[in-house]
């Protein structure tokens, strides 16, 4: 992983309009991200792209989405962006674009638009002069299954896993165990034949390169069951937010056509690893990098303030970085989930980790292991930026690093300690009692904020917790 950005390739709309001339593209797709960070899209025929629709943009409905607007307000625009088209491997002569969301009326940009926040979030950074530019590489890990299955409803509630690469299957007509299946929680850089996806992850890793997302490398996670994961370069932090939303598009797609299921849940598989969404994170200005320096593990002041201003704020960014109830599943101890707010050097058990580099000051950095692949990517690193720059406007103290296993301290060393939120509703609580620093440079508006706790409260905590869980059964029955 290299904390420095890839040059962007500048593409005008006359150079997109070019593009599909060439490749005979008969269809457009355009793309966009929802409140949740889910992509939605409408498909229009070639012809009706013009230069002038990359200003006028395309109505939609925008009520028919949760956490969106109300029936009354339900015209909007998508607005194309050129810098995003690409030709879509997974479909017919089309080319996949994403889009801004946009007031019919007034032209202006949606505030609860995640692409929006997080171009304020980069603007902000810009006016406080501390940096012009946020870079942020992606460590991805997700799930690659043979088959699932699963239902919920009144009477009953179950899941069944299916996966030819560990010691167990969901299916009770085969076999329970073959000679090359992985050991639990041995998976990590295993090779074929014990490696079963190792085609789908390179096909993958080379579309999204031909697609403009450059990737670092793929391999194998720890966890049984087909844990993949993928390391993207660098890029501006609304940019990286956009090569996310097109991994996890191909990612589920390639699956399907292999025949399996891909999911992006932290905590799928119980008593093994989870996935995460591990955020390396390093700021720039005139083609500097401002986290370089003499100091602990090779940062400068700077950095160590950013480093403060996340921990300080951290149970706060939870409720954006780990926005599932599916995420504290995986926030535990003895699974390499980092739920000690410390940092330190090399040591992956931290919450934040400085990694090991040549010496090249560009490639210094420092890496957010908390959030995981169920987050918003856009609120989620527009998040952590907010709380790096208060870090470094109030001066914050990132503390002592600790140096050691966090998962094998003794009891009093680890009451001082804190920890990450033990659920998605302390998480909640925690950004309804500390969300100032979000609302700087309006990048996050309080509607935001209050919808955003609103809907996670009522349609994900509030609605589990009202169900029966099949281990109350196992427990109680």
């Amino acid at each position: 992983m290299t904390a420095t950005a890839q040059p962007l390739k500048e593409q005008s709309p006359r150079e997109v309009l070019a593009l599909c001339r060439q490749r005979e593209i008969r269809a457009i797709d355009l793309r966009f991200a929802d409140f949740l960070g889910q992509q939605r899209h409408v498909t229009i025929p070639a012809e009706q792209l013009t230069e002038a629709r990359f200003e006028d943009g395309f109505g939609f409905d925008g009520s028919s989405m949760q956490g969106w607007q109300a029936i009354h307000e339900s015209d909007m625009l998508i607005v194309p962006d050129a810098q995003t088209a690409f030709v879509d491997p997974c479909l017919q002569n089309t080319l996949a674009i994403l889009c801004n969301v946009k007031d019919p009326v007034t032209h202006q940009s949606y505030p609860r638009d995640p692409r929006h926040v997080a171009r304020k979030a980069e603007m902000y950074m810009q006016s406080t002069g501390i940096a012009d530019q946020a870079n942020v590489g992606s460590d991805i890990e997700f799930f690659v299954f043979d088959s699932v299955v699963f239902d919920q409803n009144a009477h009953e509630a179950y899941y069944r896993i299916d996966s030819s690469e560990g010691e167990w299957n969901g299916d009770s007509d085969r076999p329970s165990s073959t000679a090359h299946q992985i050991r639990h929680r041995d998976g990590y850089l295993t090779m074929p034949p014990m490696d079963t996806l190792q085609d789908l992850r390179t096909e993958l890793m080379l579309v999204l390169a031909e697609s403009g997302v450059a990737v670092n490398s793929q391999q194998r996670a720890t966890a049984t069951g087909g844990q993949c994961h993928l390391d993207l370069k660098a890029a501006p932090l609304q940019r990286a937010g956009d090569h996310l939303l097109r991994l996890k598009y191909l990612a589920r797609n390639f699956a399907a056509r292999h025949g399996k299921v891909a999911t992006f849940m932290p905590k799928p598989v119980f008593n093994d690893n989870g996935s995460g969404l591990h955020l390396h994170l390093s700021l720039w200005k005139d083609g500097s990098p401002l986290f370089a320096g003499a100091g602990y593990g090779g940062l400068s002041e700077t950095a160590m303030y950013a480093m403060g201003g996340i921990l300080k704020h951290a149970p706060s960014l939870l409720a954006f970085c780990c926005p599932s109830t599916n995420s504290y599943k995986r926030l535990i101890p003895g699974f390499e989930a980092p739920v000690n707010l410390s940092y330190s050097y090399r040591n992956r058990s931290a919450a934040i980790r400085i990694p090991v580099n040549s010496g090249d000051e560009a490639d210094r950095r420092i890496e957010f292991r908390c959030p995981d692949p169920t987050c918003n990517p856009y609120l989620a690193m527009s998040a952590v930026l907010m709380a790096m720059l208060d870090g470094i406007q109030n001066r914050i103290s990132s503390g002592k690093p600790l140096d050691k296993d966090l998962y094998d301290l003794a009891p009093e060393e680890r009451r001082d300690v804190p920890s990450t939120p033990a659920t998605l509703e302390h998480a909640l609580a925690a950004l309804e009692s500390n969300h100032d620093f979000l609302l700087r440079g309006d990048v996050f508006t309080p509607d935001v904020i209050e919808n955003w706790v609103r809907f996670k409260r009522s349609e994900e905590v509030d609605a589990l917790n009202q169900r029966p869980h099949p281990y109350e059964f196992a427990l109680y029955f």
